[in-house]
């Protein structure tokens, strides 16, 4: 039996299009031994098959926010609940998206709207997944989890949030008399 017949039939046998290469005992000898493993398999199995992937990888992450968006998500977080409902429509990657001022100032639109003294817009960012922080429980009258914060932490009423802005002033702009009675107590000032 010739070297062509023999090459069409493993050829036909393996249901392939192209011929295969075979390679003598001195030529298999000859190589390393990746080297001939990789000449067999890659000679039995379809390209394709070469190119699958034997465990699933995991999906690439998407590109990083665009600056500016960001900034613009932030900002509107402050002040406006129509164009921040508009924007995480537009692109759910914004909801914990934070810009970073300069300086260490980083904030959140939760950090904003929680600054702002803006329950409604925090609550609807909450809705959809914002991370709650002590800055956004203090504005928003959640004494039980403040009052656990200052129990694990006294210095916590020291702590500042975006732009500086501390826990008391987040409690004083959304007139949440009892938190300001807890922190003021607790050594805020």
């Amino acid at each position: 039996m010739g070297r062509s017949r023999v090459v069409r039939n493993v050829a036909v046998s393996f249901n392939l299009e192209e011929p295969v290469t075979i390679l003598t005992r001195r030529q298999l000898v000859g190589r390393s031994l990746a080297g001939a493993a990789l000449s067999v398999v890659t000679g039995f199995f379809p390209p394709e098959w070469m190119n699958a992937q034997a465990v699933p990888q995991p999906t690439p992450k998407p590109p990083p926010l665009d600056r500016d968006l960001v900034r613009a998500f932030v900002g509107a977080a402050h002040s406006d609940l129509d164009k921040t409902k508009s924007m995480l429509g537009e692109n759910v990657g914004l909801i914990n998206a934070t810009y970073d001022w300069g300086g260490g100032d980083f904030e959140t639109a939760l950090g904003g709207a929680s600054h702002m003294g803006r329950p409604d817009i925090a609550a609807y960012l909450l809705a959809n997944g914002a991370r709650m922080d002590v800055f956004c429980a203090t504005m928003m009258g959640k004494i039980d989890v403040v009052r656990a914060c200052v129990a694990d932490d006294p210095a916590i009423v020291r702590v500042k949030g975006p732009h500086g802005i501390s826990l008391l002033r987040h409690a004083q702009i959304a007139k949440q008399d009892a938190m300001v009675t807890l922190l003021t107590a607790s050594g805020a000032s």
